[in-house]
């Protein structure tokens, strides 16, 4: 089990009592479009080390497959963790494709899901809820468009 920065056990939120979010490929579009909100998660983290911002690879690579340029601008932000997929995830993803669940989500859901650092889970931050609806264990925060 790791440790936060300050230390300590995993609390009900995450280590420490940290908080973090998922941003799923819509969320990185709207973050990549100048959304004040998607930008302010990215702020506050920077400003608050019990708070984190995950970017699954497969969400990544979706939103720069409409958005030429956005892996390296992401990449870039020093608040943001691009979580790479390892084994557990490969697995978890492989089976969310066989349940008709599309690979840019797949990735989201297995980081979103309680484990034994986040017993809570992380929430998901996204501009389309809709399709974790029926996902069991995942929570989500909807993004506003914005104009």
């Amino acid at each position: 089990m790791s440790a936060a920065k300050g230390g300590g056990r995993p609390g009900p939120a995450g280590p420490g009592g940290s908080t973090g979010v998922v941003f799923d490929e819509s969320a990185l579009l709207a973050l990549g479009s100048g959304n004040s909100l998607a930008s302010q998660f990215v702020s506050n983290t920077e400003h608050g080390p019990t708070r984190h911002v995950y970017v699954p690879a497969l969400c990544l690579a979706a939103a720069d497959g409409m958005r030429k340029g956005l892996a390296e601008h992401i990449g870039a932000l020093p608040a943001v963790e691009i979580v790479e997929l390892d084994f557990a995830g490969a697995s978890t993803v492989g089976a969310l494709l066989r349940d008709g669940v599309e690979w840019r989500l797949g990735h989201a859901v297995h980081l979103s899901r309680p484990t034994a650092d986040w017993p809570n889970g992380r929430r998901v931050l996204t501009v389309d809820p809709d399709p974790y609806a029926d996902m069991p264990l995942v929570r989500t925060l909807r993004l506003p468009r914005q104009r």
